[in-house]
């Protein structure tokens, strides 16, 4: 009877123990140190244990496997083996469904990781050096690539996503919306995010510069400007707004002007293309096609916003979305364009 009572004992300490390794393995350290640093007295008796990290699992791992061989030991030896085997099978099962349970179990572990932690770090911090040893040794005998499963940006995106509704979210929406844009932004294209020819306002070498040319860059709602020579398409050089605010002299465009024109294609990634801008310290790109054709420009701004996910407005800024105004004045165009070649039905 005694050796069965042994057994019994040793079964539940089994069951403590695991019920231990699995408290300290649910919380990871840094949630412990975050909630300690707030005044949770019991995540800082917990944080005590689990900073040790694997050394903590070790020592409860081989305390259940130990008390568990005891407990079948004890077992055999009182009972007759046939008997025993199913006894042990149906506490350890006991002990399975008490660790898993998402009640009780989970207080009374609790209560039994706070109550044990003081002393489990005492052994710890004298068997840690030994511990870490033997995990270093096991990691280079048998070398273990765990990984999560999550190989595509697409499923990040989709943890982001899930994180809203945590009950326990502690991320704004906002910056949820935020890494989600800067995941996925350099899957687009230059031409999913440029501002089209038809709404860049270009600027002639020639032009004069004063009041008037001021008003006219202003009203565009550009900051910006390609400067051309000749023609439209022949772009030798960049105008800035606050360059000729600043500016003192009278003149033309030319002497105003940055000459450096950097062009990209309309088929670059964006990430491509910010890395382009952040290299050669370059706002504004001249975009071109597989035909060497100017078809619109590119500034910093418009591959910031599709990291963000929010347009970008400067001082000089009138449109929300350039973009919009361009498919507006193509609808605008093309409904012209059906109007004029309608046949005449008038008698």
């Amino acid at each position: 009877m005694t050796l069965f009572i042994l057994g019994l004992v040793c079964a539940l300490l089994a069951i403590v123990f695991m019920a231990l390794y699995r408290t300290f393995s649910h919380v990871t350290p840094k949630e412990l140190k975050r909630r300690a640093r707030q005044g949770d007295e019991v995540a800082a008796v917990l944080y005590r244990s689990v900073s040790y990290g694997l050394s903590a699992k070790l020592i409860l791992g081989s305390l259940a496997v130990l008390s568990a061989y005891g407990a079948f030991v004890f077992m055999v030896k009182a009972l007759d083996t046939w008997l025993a085997f199913p006894v042990f099978v149906i506490i350890a099962m006991l002990g399975f469904v008490f660790i898993e349970s998402k009640e009780g179990a989970n207080r009374v572990s609790l209560w039994l990781a706070r109550t044990i932690s003081p002393s489990l770090a005492w052994l710890l911090e004298r068997f840690h050096p030994l511990f870490a040893r033997i995990v270093r040794i096991g990691r280079r005998m048998f070398p273990i690539r765990v990984h999560s499963g999550l190989y595509e940006k697409e499923d990040l995106a989709e943890l982001l996503e899930k994180q809203k509704t945590q009950a326990d979210n502690r991320i704004p929406n906002g910056e949820i919306d935020m890494l989600t844009n800067a995941l996925t932004f350099g899957d687009k294209t230059v031409a999913d995010a440029l501002v089209p020819k038809r709404v860049v306002k270009a600027v002639s070498v020639e032009e004069a510069v004063g009041p008037v040319l001021m008003g006219e860059l202003h009203s565009s709602g550009h900051s910006r400007f390609p400067v051309y020579e000749v023609k439209n398409d022949n772009i030798v050089g960049v105008l800035y707004l606050h360059d000729l605010v600043s500016t003192k002299r009278s003149g033309v465009v030319r002497s105003i002007m940055r000459r450096k024109v950097t062009y990209v294609h309309e088929d670059f990634t964006l990430y491509q293309t910010l890395q382009a801008f952040i290299k050669t310290k370059q706002h504004l790109f001249i975009v071109v096609n597989s035909f060497e054709e100017y078809v619109g420009i590119i500034t910093i701004e418009d591959v910031l916003e599709r990291v963000i996910g929010k347009l970008i407005v400067d001082e000089f800024d009138r449109y929300d979305d350039l973009r919009a105004v361009a498919a507006a004045a193509a609808r605008k165009d093309h409904a012209a364009n059906e109007e004029s070649h309608a046949p005449d039905t008038a008698d």
